[in-house]
């Protein structure tokens, strides 16, 4: 299929690239890997497709003040490769499962955010650590976090007249452990079920699970940790949280109770995995 006729528009600032999207019939394209296939299925028919690859600013890539900036131009695949990652693991350890390489080079991190695809590993990632997005409307600049962005299947809590224009990631600090996995029917397709996680050493953990409802699911697990941080130990617990968290009725590739086992046994191996690496430095 083709999709259905639109206006091309090109701004060249981020205020003009605003106005643009007033009216709310325009979509934003940035990497276009997520908006591409959704026109060519004519699933989506925006009147105008707003061009913000080649806006100045927007492809900020930098750690400031503990914080990493992306910008909304910033492909997937420069983040992959940037020595700036180092300073948040997570994005690291989650990269290489973001579809494939070809479409990471052409993909942003800010697109993937917008796009809010259940099954999307980046979401996860951001609500995990808690990320900000920042966002530019007519009525200016405001800040939402990552937890609060994503509202439902494909669907944000930015209005149609706003641009995210960059998404803020706190760096780990001595003492962060992470843990990142998901099961998928081939590397690069959607996920049956994942796990992001972020334990500190000195207190507290969170995990954020994916592909097993209609956004990310966010649960603060410090105490599993408590008294027995080891798969055996945690996997009536984790079981226990998948049950509760896996609402999907489930489909061809995998029925509601299988993604909840997978997501048990991902969420205890991944909780061991990042408690260890909390604690290796300790006890160095």
């Amino acid at each position: 299929m083709k999709a259905a006729p639109f206006a091309y528009h090109r701004p060249d600032s981020v205020d003009e690239a605003v106005d643009a999207l007033a009216g709310g019939d325009a979509k934003v394209l940035a990497g276009g890997q997520s908006l591409v296939p959704v026109l060519a299925m004519r699933l989506g028919r925006p009147g105008t497709l707003v061009d913000i690859t080649r806006l100045p600013g927007l492809d900020d890539l930098e750690v400031y003040g503990g914080v990493l900036r992306i910008g909304a131009a910033v492909r997937q695949r420069t983040v992959e490769r940037s020595e700036a990652v180092r300073a948040v693991p997570l994005i690291g350890r989650a990269m290489p499962f973001v579809g494939h390489r070809e479409l990471r080079s052409r993909g942003t991190v800010c697109g993937s955010l917008a796009h809010a695809d259940p099954a999307a590993e980046l979401p996860a990632v951001a609500a995990c650590l808690d990320a900000t997005v920042v966002l530019r409307g007519p009525r200016g600049t405001r800040q939402v976090p990552a937890r609060e962005l994503v509202v439902g299947a494909m669907t944000t809590s930015a209005g149609p007249d706003e641009l995210i224009t960059e998404v803020r990631f706190p760096a780990a600090a001595s003492g962060d452990g992470f843990g990142f996995a998901e099961i998928a029917r081939r590397h690069g397709d959607y996920a049956l079920a994942g796990v992001a996680v972020h334990v500190r050493r000195g207190g507290g953990a969170t995990l954020a699970a994916f592909g097993v409802s209609d956004r990310p699911v966010v649960r603060d697990v410090t105490a599993l940790l408590e008294d027995d941080p080891t798969e055996a130990g945690l996997r009536p617990s984790t079981d226990a949280m998948a049950d509760e968290i896996v609402d999907t009725a489930g489909d061809a590739h995998g029925s509601r109770g299988y993604r909840a086992r997978l997501l048990g046994v991902l969420a205890a191996r991944e909780l061991v995995r990042a408690h260890r690496e909390a604690h290796q430095e300790a006890h160095a």
